[in-house]
């Protein structure tokens, strides 16, 4: 599925043009513009100060700079924090990125009922034994569903919310891996468990609404990496440690095409490094854009629903 690209904008705004400029370095993807002029308009169409870029229907800058409510100019912010009219290739390249890696894994999540409890229960499973629950563990979730174990579990995994191995035996539940990566995160309660990649290892965090601790090394030099998460504060160290989101994102299911090629790095440095000798494509993540993105894509995971699963581990 294609994104969508609309510029939201007030008459004769002089930051249109410069927007589009840097979204034509970005994407060929066609790009429509929208004028608005009265506040009930802006609040209606998710207009933040003018121009606002919405990638299929949501404004991916909305948690930066400082942007203006209304029809009003929006102000934002660069890499390097500076006031600009609009944000810079590189910035654009990076929420187009995001934006369509959530688009991606948010196609992923059950909307069967039956699926979403056997898919939380997965998840539970992992969270409160570090290890992925087995068929006979999950028959009790699918009583009465009028479906099988192991009908519901290869829903799962044409979907990509989950991987079965060649035995039929659960290997993946993203953001979890059922055998040992180079992400261990301890959780809370002291369970350790593996994530698929360094965003999945953040989103635990975030999924779970408590404290974890990820343990994991740069792809290139070994450099140990940790990562605390607790009460809302995140502590990094190395200081300059980044994230690499490969731009293979999206074309297939996540455990083969892409999880391999998303780490963490001690610095930029070493991540551009990397993905050059690698001939890999892909964005470098600030601390900041790869907790939010982990958050993205894993925090309602395990959110209450109104048919709750029965597993209990």
């Amino acid at each position: 599925m294609s994104q969508t690209l609309e510029i939201l904008h007030v008459p004769d705004c002089p930051n249109v043009a410069p927007m589009l400029a840097h979204l034509r370095q970005v994407t060929d993807l066609p790009i429509t513009t929208h004028e608005i002029s009265t506040t009930s308009d802006a609040a209606a169409a998710g207009m933040s100060g003018s121009p606002t870029l919405l990638v299929n229907g949501v404004d991916v800058f909305a948690d930066r700079g400082q942007p203006a409510d209304g029809p009003a100019c929006r102000i934002y912010r660069d890499e390097h924090g500076a006031v600009v009219p609009v944000p810079s290739v590189a910035q654009l390249r990076q929420a187009l990125a995001t934006a369509e890696l959530t688009a991606w894994r948010d196609r992923t999540h059950p909307h069967d009922l039956a699926e979403q409890a056997v898919h939380r229960a997965i998840l539970r499973a992992f969270v409160d034994t570090g290890r992925p629950p087995v068929h006979r563990d999950l028959d009790p979730v699918t009583e009465g569903s009028g479906r099988s174990t192991t009908e519901i579990l290869a829903a799962l995994h044409d979907l990509d919310a989950i991987r079965l191995d060649r035995a039929g035996r659960i290997a993946v539940a993203y953001p979890f891996s059922a055998t040992p990566t180079r992400h261990r995160v301890w959780i809370g309660g002291g369970v350790v468990v593996y994530a698929m990649c360094a965003v999945d290892a953040l989103g635990i965090a975030a999924m779970l609404g408590g404290p974890t601790r990820i343990e994991s090394a740069d792809a290139t030099t070994g450099q140990p990496i940790a990562v605390t998460m607790a009460a809302g504060r995140t502590s990094w160290s190395p200081t300059a440690a980044v994230v690499f989101l490969s731009a293979k994102a999206g074309s297939g299911p996540s455990a083969t095409c892409c999880c391999d090629d998303v780490n963490f790095f001690a610095d930029e440095t070493t991540a551009r490094n990397w993905a050059a000798h690698q001939e890999f494509s892909g964005q470098i993540l600030t601390q900041a854009d790869a907790e939010a993105l982990g958050t993205r894509l894993f925090g309602t995971l395990l959110a209450p629903a109104s048919h709750p699963a029965t597993y209990r581990g």
